[in-house]
């Protein structure tokens, strides 16, 4: 192999992550979410957001396999918690650790998981809409560490094209409507599930 060859193969190795790298749009997650109006709970309860839920992103690929969207989330969970908790119940308080709880006075922590997010395109659907579906786990125990409840939940949103002049703004309103749908869904049903409700018939 001639010099000149070997120079066109190194630089040719060398700009294929950069092309690749080009064609991946991040879009944060950003929106407001309002407070739900509903009676509060007499309960005090701690929230812990580990890890993997802080930091959670979601990769869209295209039919080629090239990362298309990388979706990151993460924070807006947060801000949605943080926003419908202190309404459902009568103190909130957030915990970096379940050893943190022992000490928080608590009557329950709440641990939420995202099992899996998905995202529809109008390129690959052939419909005018972006769509997001979220799948959560949703985690109850005691101060202590035992089990009070775990339950799934589902929630979705969608866009039409129209209304946005960028894909990456479509995906974040309907991941916003989807986080919204959450805190509807969330907040109106967290009583009435089995465990929870033969729960709080003991308390």
């Amino acid at each position: 192999m001639s010099t000149r060859e070997l120079l066109i193969r190194i630089t040719a190795l060398l700009g294929a992550p950069l092309l690749v790298g080009c064609g991946v749009s991040t879009v944060t997650i950003e929106g407001s979410f309002p407070t739900p109006n509903i009676s509060r709970l007499p309960l005090s309860v701690a929230v812990f957001y580990d890890q993997a839920l802080r930091d959670f992103a979601y990769v869209e690929y295209s039919e080629t396999g090239v990362e298309e969207f990388n979706i990151q989330s993460g924070q807006s969970h947060i801000e949605l918690f943080n926003s419908v908790l202190p309404a459902m119940f009568e103190g909130v308080v957030v915990i970096d650790s379940m050893e943190d709880a022992v000490t928080a006075d608590v009557d329950a922590v709440f641990m939420p998981l995202i099992e899996e997010f998905q995202l529809a395109l109008p390129a690959k659907t052939k419909l005018d809409v972006y769509e997001v579906w979220i799948k959560y786990n949703m985690r109850l125990a005691t101060a202590e560490g035992d089990y009070i409840a775990d339950w799934v939940l589902t929630s979705y949103g969608k866009t039409p094209t129209e209304t946005f002049r960028s894909a990456e703004a479509a995906i974040n309103d309907a991941a916003v409507v989807a986080l919204r749908d959450l805190a509807s869904s969330f907040s109106l049903s967290f009583s009435q599930v089995p465990e929870v409700r033969d729960w709080l018939v003991q308390l």
